[in-house]
Parts: C-alpha cells; structure tokens; sequence
C-alpha cells in the first residue's frame, strides 16, 4: 500500500502507510469510523487495494455506495488527494460532473487524465481535457489518448495534434521520411510522400500518421497511368477546410458501419488520417492505395477522388462488382465502370450497374439488352431505379417473350 497520503487525520496517515490495527482497517473499510468526506474516501482507495480482500472487497462496497454528490464534493477540492482523483478519474459510477471536476483539478495525476482520455465516450470532455496544453506538453502520453479515442471530436483532436506538432515533433522535412521509406523498401510509399502536399506543408499529418498510410501505398509511379486527370479535372480541384475534411471523415465512417456493419476503432482511425490530406494527395492515394485505401477512397465526395480509385491498376473486379452498387459512389464512376469492355463483360457487374439508382440513365438502358430475361422482369418491378428504366425492361421482356 502506499505510504503517500495528503490527509492530516493521523488514523487516516495510519491507514494508508498500512500501519493501523485490522479492526481500525475494517471499520474504515466498511464506512463505520467518523471520517470527513476527504478523510474517509483516501482512506477507501488505500484499503481497496488492500492484500487482505475482505478489508479490499468492504472498501470497494462502500465507495460504490458513496452518493454523486459527496464523489463530486471531493472531486472539486483544492486539497483533494491524487489517489483519489485518480480514482474516480475512471470510476464507472462517476458521473459527467464528476469527470469534470476531476478534469479540471489540477491535483490530478496526469496518467489520471491519461486513462480518463482513452476510456471516455464522451467528446466533450476530450475537448476539455485538449484545452489544458499545459498538461498535455506535460503529459504527451495525453495527446495520444485523445487522437485514438473513437470519441473525440474534431476540436479535441484538432488541439491535440497541434500541441504535438509544436511541441513534440522534430522538423524532418518530407524528402528525409521519403528516404527513410525507400531504405526500408517502400518505394511507392516514397514516391508518394516526397511530394506529399499535405506533410510537406505541416498541415494535419504526424510522422506516425506518415508511416500508417505508407502501409497502404502498394502502386509505383510507374505503374500509373494517369491520363485520365486533364487539365480541366486539375481546375476542379477546390481547397477544403480542416473542419469539412474530418466531416467528410465522419459521413464516410458513417457509410462503412452502413454497409459493412461493425467497423474496427483501426479502420476508423485510418479513414480519418487519410481524410485529412488534401485533394490532391487523396487523388494521388486512389491510384496508388492498396484494397483498404480504396475501399474508403471510393466513398470520397470528390469525385475525382473516386475516379482515381477505379484507375488504380490494382483494383480488382469483385471489388469493382461491389462499387457497382454502392448508392452513394459518383455516378461518373458508374459510367467509367460501363465503359471499361473487360468490366462490361463481368454478368455481376453490369447486372449491379442496372440496378444500381445512382447509375446515369443512359448508361442503365443501354445495359438492359445483355440481362437475363428473369432479371429484367425483376428490373421492371424495381422501384428503387427511374421510371424510364423499368418502362424499357418492361418493353425488353415483352419483345423476348411475346406479351
């Protein structure tokens, strides 16, 4: 038990130094000695931890009956007692308010916040806590809590970040990470990043960001073929903000759990990371990225984005079938994908295409004529696609069989 104790009450001092008499520690343990609220809950931390899981089992029975208002009582004190702050800090029967006032107590142990940082749901109190720069230049352990929180909302990372970036990370420049990945042998990874916008401006990117991406970078430069991005296409390109860069974050985080139900906290984190380089080097990711990049890529709003990623020369055809009915893709992309002949050939592809309600109109009918009869009867019926696409089912069906 520890012998460090902020209470002047000698039993207490007794107490936590493991000193006192077994029946002082039961009685303390059960709530029976007439303590002051400070007094009695230092004293309940110490003997919770207790050798003894009698005396252990009484002090955790009796704090889990202590009312919120007594926990938030103490949580509030200038004189509270660390171990103290440290344990309500994640204590599961604490409430917000008392999360805050240890929040804000600046008797709190930092590794406190730390846990309190990584176990919270709750982002407000991430960005309450990304607020006090002082204590997460302090603690930078705090800073990394906060940005592998699922939680967190885009301020508190937004802080967080830019407190590591100021006061932790060394100024390499993006041709030394470049090298350092080439001597590791990823190539494409470096290609890509010594001509990184985003890291090369600063902006958003850690050093441990870089080399997370660079796990998804699989397509030298060489093997690209990236006529397709005109002139016109480069005009198109519009600057987005911090704050609508994490929101496209969040629609696409959004969009996976829809379609792909539970999306791990490390996808999560990926999607975000690379949602925060710029257009350019998300278009420049959509060529390059391997299946994982694409998959979140595909989903971008930018449609350029999106083409990218249907030019990456590795994307392929089961993951080609699978954009062909995602709803929420570019219909540019459906378009592309029916005009490529290898992916026209694909049944599943175009059967995916016709039904898919975001396809251009023009491209859907022009597939009618190489569905199954069955199909197409099903086309006909199918609410979910235009009206101008079910009439010219209807009329196929007819011609093929006569009614």
């Amino acid at each position: 038990m520890s012998a460090n104790v902020t209470s002047t009450n000698p039993v207490v001092q007794a107490i936590v130094a493991g000193t006192a008499p077994q029946a002082a520690r039961m009685a303390a343990a059960r709530g029976l000695l007439p303590l002051a609220q400070a007094d009695l809950m230092e004293a309940l931390v110490a003997l919770r931890a207790s050798n003894d899981a009698e005396i252990a089992g009484a002090a955790q029975a009796t704090l889990d009956e202590q009312s919120p208002t007594d926990l938030l009582a103490v949580a509030k004190a200038n004189d509270a007692a660390p171990s103290v702050l440290a344990f309500l800090a994640t204590h599961t029967k604490a409430g917000r308010d008392v999360y805050e006032a240890v929040t804000l107590n600046a008797q709190t142990p930092d590794e406190a916040i730390a846990a309190l940082a990584r176990s919270t749901a709750d982002g407000s109190l991430l960005e309450l806590i990304a607020i006090n720069q002082q204590r997460l230049i302090r603690a930078p352990a705090i800073i990394d809590a906060i940005i592998n929180n699922p939680a967190h909302t885009p301020e508190a990372e937004r802080r967080a970040r830019e407190t590591r970036r100021e006061f932790f990370e060394k100024e390499r420049g993006a041709q030394q990470i470049a090298e350092e990945m080439r001597v590791r042998g990823h190539t494409a990874a470096a290609e890509f990043f010594a001509t990184s916008e985003t890291f090369a401006a600063g902006e958003s990117l850690t050093v441990e960001d870089v080399w997370l991406i660079a796990q998804h970078i699989e397509v030298s430069d060489a093997d690209i073929d990236d006529t397709w991005f005109s002139l016109e296409r480069f005009e198109e390109i519009i600057p987005e903000s911090f704050e609508q860069r994490t929101a496209l974050a969040e629609r696409i985080i959004a969009d996976a759990r829809l379609t792909d139900g539970d999306v791990s906290p490390e996808r999560i984190s990926l999607i975000r990371r690379i949602m925060l380089m710029t257009v350019r080097d998300r278009i420049k990711l959509g060529m390059k990225g391997d299946r994982e990049a694409r998959s979140i890529l595909i989903r971008d709003s930018n449609r350029i984005v999106s083409t990218a990623v249907i030019n990456n020369p590795r994307i392929t055809d089961q993951e080609v079938e699978n954009i062909a009915s995602m709803r929420t893709v570019s219909n540019e992309v459906l378009r592309i994908i029916a005009l490529n002949r290898a992916w026209a050939r694909s049944y599943p592809i175009i059967h995916n295409l016709a039904r898919n309600p975001r396809a251009p109109i023009p491209t859907a009918i022009s597939i009618l004529p190489r569905l199954f009869t069955k199909d197409l009867q099903n086309m006909s019926q199918n609410r979910n696609v235009s009206e101008a696409v079910r009439r010219q089912a209807q009329r196929l069906v007819a011609t093929r069989t006569g009614h």
